[in-house]
């Protein structure tokens, strides 16, 4: 054994706290990490401490299983690593370890043998070789494929009606309703389909059946294979939003998850508020059919991205057997884990609110407020809010945490929806005061989605991927269902949009307050 550093002064006690690590497995036992966790041997091990960076790598023979008490504490003898050193185990063939990553979370550890100093980077790398940038553009980018397929759609609406004579207005949001439906259907099974055959399949698959839909959508004959269409579109981006989630799951957790959820949502919410305008950029030039040429487009160049870059970020050890009792099991730890469920039905509860807005901007802007072929831009101001909220979140949640960042914004998503429900009552909501009250709301939206979603995974990690599957079902399923309601209710005036923002609005403040146990900022259990 040698130190891959040599460190002075200073560094000296981190150099020490390294090496009393390394020493803890001189004698091939079991070794107990900081947290009571199982570290074998038989490999090269490299030791670091949490102190300025020192490294020292040693080579461990053996594999013990250490026995443990009833209340699953380390038996007695067993050494325990240095509360301060990290350990990470790789067996080998020979003395070169490459691309080692260290399981806590710290760092990662590339390319170094017995006699080579050790290259240090500031992140783990389960995503390798794409860099932390590049990994969240492309899970951004993924993500996007529901949003530009949902929102491009709404400038098309009155020319889909014409194309197909249809006369009632409020039957044109089943373009919107169906495609939400394979989404949320979708999602059921592609996170159990995922535990069992990993990521990276799952995801391609999904993208080819979202290629082959955008297809039998420019060429549809009917209203009703257009619906048809818009469905299976739907559940091929059911797969791209329940890996993204699982992918960025697998590599990161807590506050941590949190801040790269929000970073990539800001992408992917800032993409509805420019889609609308992007698509009447399209039929400008084209038919309202060049807007699934579009969309096809984006997705082959999705596909072939994630195809050559995005790695399988599920190891095959870690990967579960496909069966019925396995996959009900899985859903019956999902939903009987009281964080989970609980803000799954917030965030459900929350996008019913987002989609009666996105199911009636068309009817609302056009038919109340009279905008015209202004209305994109007028929706793309309303839209920006949540574009800045998922910055502002990605940059504070992890120093504020992510119930106080989402609790807040609920409180104020509340204040909002009274404020628009009073205004709407009383027949005084103008177009800027509307515009102000639209822009509020979605700035609390953004700050609620990102950390409501990072809450209900927390504590799936074991089963990242039928969570984020059912998770996904509840939340989608439940929107529309709320979205589909109010949005038929639409009578020409704002009042039942209103009402319903506020009716959504206070039950999911009730069903946080219950999985919180009346404990609103902090946690009932344990700090996230």
């Amino acid at each position: 054994m040698r130190p891959a550093r040599r460190m002075n002064g200073p560094a000296a006690e981190s150099r020490a706290v390294a090496l009393r690590g390394l020493r803890s497995l001189s004698s091939g036992r079991a070794l107990r990490g900081p947290g009571g966790e199982h570290l074998r041997g038989d490999g090269w091990l490299i030791a670091r401490s949490i102190r300025p960076t020192f490294f020292a790598l040693g080579h461990v023979r053996g594999e013990t299983k250490a026995p443990r008490s009833k209340r699953g504490h380390p038996g007695p003898g067993l050494p325990i690593c240095h509360p301060e050193t990290r350990v990470v185990h790789c067996s080998t063939d020979g003395k070169n370890v490459s691309n080692v990553t260290l399981e806590y979370g710290t760092c990662r550890v590339a390319d170094v043998d017995a006699d080579a100093q050790i290259q240090i980077s500031s992140e783990v790398s389960k995503h390798h070789p794409m860099a932390f940038t590049e990994f969240v553009v492309v899970i951004a980018a993924i993500m996007a494929l529901n949003p530009l397929a949902m929102d491009m759609m709404l400038p098309a609406l009155p020319n889909i009606a014409s194309t197909f004579d249809i006369a009632v207005a409020n039957r044109l949001q089943m373009v919107l309703s169906a495609f939400l439906i394979g989404f949320g259907l979708g999602q059921f099974i592609i996170g159990p389909l995922s535990d069992s055959f990993g990521r990276r399949p799952v995801l391609l698959g999904g993208m080819v059946v979202y290629a082959i839909a955008s297809v039998l959508a420019v060429a549809a004959p009917s209203f009703e294979t257009l619906l048809l269409a818009r469905a299976l579109e739907g559940l091929g981006t059911s797969a791209t939003r329940v890996i993204a989630t699982s992918v960025v799951r697998d590599c990161y957790a807590g506050r941590r998850m949190a801040s790269v959820v929000s970073l990539a949502m800001m992408v992917f919410i800032a993409v509805p508020v420019i889609a609308p305008s992007f698509g009447q950029a399209v039929m400008l030039m084209t038919h309202w059919r060049g807007i699934f040429v579009v969309l096809m487009a984006y997705g082959l160049v999705a596909l072939c991205w994630s195809w050559l870059r995005l790695p399988e970020t599920l190891p095959v050890p870690e990967r579960k057997a496909f069966s019925i009792s396995e996959v009900v099991d899985a859903y019956r730890q999902t939903v009987t884990n009281r964080q989970t469920l609980g803000y799954a039905l917030a965030a459900g509860g929350i996008q019913g609110a987002l989609f009666a807005y996105v199911f009636s901007a068309q009817q609302v802007f056009t038919g109340v407020y009279k905008l015209g072929h202004y209305f994109p831009l007028a929706f793309a101001a309303a839209a920006s809010g949540v574009a800045v909220a998922g910055f502002l979140n990605a940059r504070l949640v992890g120093r504020i945490g992510m119930r106080v960042m989402s609790h807040s914004a609920l409180i104020g998503f509340l204040s909002v929806a009274a404020i628009m429900f009073v205004t709407a009552k009383l027949g005084a909501l103008p177009l800027p005061l509307f515009m102000i009250l639209s822009a509020l709301l979605m700035f609390a939206f953004g700050l609620m989605i990102a950390n409501f979603t990072a809450l209900a995974m927390e504590p799936q990690g074991h089963i990242a991927g039928t969570a984020s599957s059912l998770y996904g079902t509840i939340t989608t399923l439940l929107g529309i269902s709320i979205g589909v309601v109010i949005g038929q209710d639409y009578d020409g005036t704002l009042l039942p949009f209103a009402t319903g923002f506020l009716l959504c609005t206070l039950a999911t403040l009730a069903v946080v307050a219950i999985t919180e146990k009346g404990r609103l900022f902090k946690p009932h259990h344990q700090a996230v």
